[in-house]
């Protein structure tokens, strides 16, 4: 027995695989404040994060520190361990930006990052509107040299075994032809979209979507303005998606029906935090599509909206910290769970 034991976590230190194999696809969204961290563990056991939320304690002004104070880094811990993981197979960085990538130097002190992928190093402009991008880079790239590093284009395949990741747009580029089942006019689409609110890093982040058997979950990252609205405007690119993180944390410029009508999503699922993203218009949007179920990160405390339910709402105040977590199989259907409550919604097959 203890020889089987042995090649077995041999066998999985061979492949990469961080768990043990499954039937699920599971997908957590963990809270880092308005920034992102999204964690997949796939069925054949790789663990695939994408972002890292804020630095140090958890502002753009933040610095990396020590690990053990990290706010998001140990956010992150605390849901990996939960999972069974013990290093970060895939990590993509969708962008530059102090909330997606800030957290990467210290959860590598924390768990070993195998593999990074991202894209073309920030512009001089970027550090103009976002103080701090270029010096947060600078340490990730001396981070990324130590593990394999790819730079994907869209329409390139991310190597996870068991699902398929497909690049949908990066570093301000989007897919040159749609996706297979993809192609049909949008007859949503009016204007040329929402402009986007930051104009440098956002509208180069790194769009993916994931497909396992039947269920597709897409996830843009900050992607806004053109990029984004060429997604699916006037041809819809990228096909139907059965969860969506919505662009930008739910801010106005994610807010463009036309998206929403092209993808098609069950559920969509906003990073937001109290006073960050889940701005009026994207619940507006999302309200107004009775076939959509929105789930949000924080209750948004902003007088202007109408929070989701509840029960859909994983954290009411900032005394918890708790996830969103998906778990999808095969054949399309997958469930919703909220943390802070441990009850679950069930979406089947279609």
């Amino acid at each position: 027995m203890k020889r089987l034991a042995c090649g077995l976590l041999a066998m999985l230190m061979l492949t990469g695989a961080s768990t043990p194999a499954a039937n699920t696809l599971d997908i957590y969204f963990i809270d880092v404040e308005g920034g992102q961290a999204t964690l997949m563990i796939t069925p054949a056991g790789e663990s695939f994060l994408i972002d890292a939320g804020f630095p140090g304690d958890g502002t753009f002004a933040s610095q990396p520190g020590p690990p053990a104070l990290a706010r998001d880094a140990q956010r992150i811990l605390a849901v990996a361990r939960m999972a069974g993981v013990r290093q970060i197979d895939h990590l993509m960085v969708t962008h530059y930006h102090a909330d997606h990538m800030g957290g990467v130097i210290e959860l590598s002190q924390l768990l070993p990052i195998l593999h990074f992928i991202d894209h073309a190093a920030p512009s001089a402009e970027a550090e103009v509107i976002v103080p701090g991008t270029i010096a947060l880079y600078d340490a990730y790239v001396t981070l990324r040299a130590t593990g394999k590093h790819t730079e994907p284009k869209p329409g390139d395949r991310l190597p996870l075994a068991g699902v398929d990741v497909v690049v949908l747009a990066s570093a301000g580029e989007i897919l040159a032809t749609p996706l297979p089942g993809a192609g049909q006019p949008n007859p949503a689409c009016t204007g040329s979209g929402e402009p986007a609110q930051e104009k440098t890093e956002n509208p180069r982040s790194t769009a993916i979507r994931v497909q396992f058997g039947a269920f597709r979950f897409l996830n843009v990252g900050d992607l806004s303005g053109a990029p984004l609205f060429a997604l699916t405007c006037p041809t819809n690119l990228i096909g139907e998606s059965d969860v969506y993180l919505v662009a930008h944390h739910g801010g106005n410029d994610g807010a463009d029906p036309s998206l929403f009508a092209a993808v098609r999503p069950r559920v969509a699922i906003m990073n937001n935090a109290p006073r960050k993203g889940g701005q009026a218009r994207t619940f507006a949007t999302i309200r107004s599509m009775p076939t959509i179920d929105g789930w949000q990160l924080h209750r948004s405390g902003s007088p202007t909206v109408e929070n989701f339910p509840d029960a859909r709402v994983a954290n009411l105040d900032e005394s918890t910290s708790a996830w969103i977590k998906v778990s999808a199989s095969a054949n399309g259907s997958f469930t919703v769970t909220n943390g802070r409550t441990g009850q679950s919604i069930a979406y089947p097959q279609q």
